[in-house]
């Protein structure tokens, strides 16, 4: 059966500028990082990506390391839009990322020219695409001068492989430097890709919040839902078959303590009284009042019900004073 996509899907998700440029990202992505590695269910992988379009999610995020194994991610998206989205491609973004290691030896990480080029080459060849939307570096890089790094970002899109490029996982300060080195260039940096949630804050802490901001450059989160934390999940104890006990690479059985079992129940009441599951009110918060800093929020799934049901946190991102101090005081302590 060829794929059709929904006639009604602009109608459904609202669209931001990345910052002062003219690209607008859906409110809602939908991010490959864990779900599309070599075990991954190649009729499920196809779903999630159509329900996600089919719902206006049109941002599909990447780096050359998802998987597992690394490049997995990149190789399923790669046929699913050689087979079943080749016509679409004009109304997709889809990002990639470098800095992470991705193979042996001194050239396969980090943040110098040798490896982000050959990096992206290699990316674009999983992909089957002449170009990516956007490029990242995927982390900051104290070995590498800022000047190198930025000046290969430049000429990855001069080169016609990226039209924009974007910073991930960089603090305040460093985003400043290479946001100067990159308009010296008039290369179009627009967007940042960090960590962000209730239960993680450091880009409010590390400046990147309010600096890229003043900068006019959009921010992307990802993780709005701390590894599954701020889901209905762990509420009761840790599944079987949850992350934790799957794959403990980012979430570990000892982090989840007696203490962070009664925040999450806690948290889990006011999303009731809202009216919202847990993980809608998790990422209702990202987008709180109106809050414009957000451009967008990178969201996972293994199932196409989860993407739908996080969609409906867009209706309801109003907080009230006690609402948001509570949710605070609940958190951070």
């Amino acid at each position: 059966m060829v794929y059709q996509a929904s006639d009604q899907r602009y109608q459904i998700m609202p669209y931001r500028y990345c910052g002062n440029s003219g690209l607008r990202l859906p409110i809602i992505s939908f991010g490959f990082w864990l779900n599309f590695g070599s075990n991954a269910d190649p009729s499920m992988m196809k779903k999630l990506c159509f329900t996600a379009f089919d719902h206006g999610i049109t941002h599909f995020d990447l780096a050359n390391n998802y998987g597992p194994p690394p490049g997995q991610a990149e190789i399923h998206l790669g046929q699913i839009l050689k087979n079943e989205l080749a016509s679409y491609r004009d109304e997709l973004i889809i990002s990639t990322k470098a800095g992470y290691t991705m193979w042996d030896g001194p050239y396969g990480d980090w943040g110098s020219r040798k490896y982000l080029i050959a990096s992206l080459d290699q990316s674009l060849k999983r992909l089957g695409l002449d170009y990516v939307d956007i490029f990242y570096h995927h982390r900051m890089d104290q070995h590498t001068p800022l000047e190198e790094t930025m000046g290969t970002l430049n000429h990855a899109v001069k080169s016609g492989k990226a039209l924009y490029v974007g910073l991930s996982n960089y603090d305040g300060p460093t985003m400043l430097q290479a946001c100067q080195i990159l308009d010296e260039l008039n290369c179009p940096f627009i967007i940042n890709q960090n960590r962000y949630s209730i239960f993680d804050r450091t880009i409010e802490k590390n400046g990147l919040k309010d600096e890229a901001y003043k900068a006019k450059k959009g921010i992307i989160t990802f993780s709005p839902l701390a590894q599954g934390l701020l889901t209905d999940r762990y509420l009761n104890g840790i599944p079987h078959d949850s992350r934790i006990k799957t794959d403990s690479r980012f979430l570990k059985e000892s982090e989840l303590t007696s203490q962070l079992m009664k925040q999450i129940q806690a948290l889990n009441n006011i999303a009731k009284q809202r009216g919202q599951s847990l993980a809608q009110m998790a990422l209702s918060w990202i987008l709180k009042n109106g809050d414009t800093s957000i451009t967008s929020i990178l969201i996972g799934a293994s199932k196409p019900e989860q993407i739908i049901n996080n969609i409906q946190a867009i209706k309801k991102t109003s907080f009230n004073k006690d609402e948001l101090a509570m949710i605070d005081q609940i958190s951070q302590n």
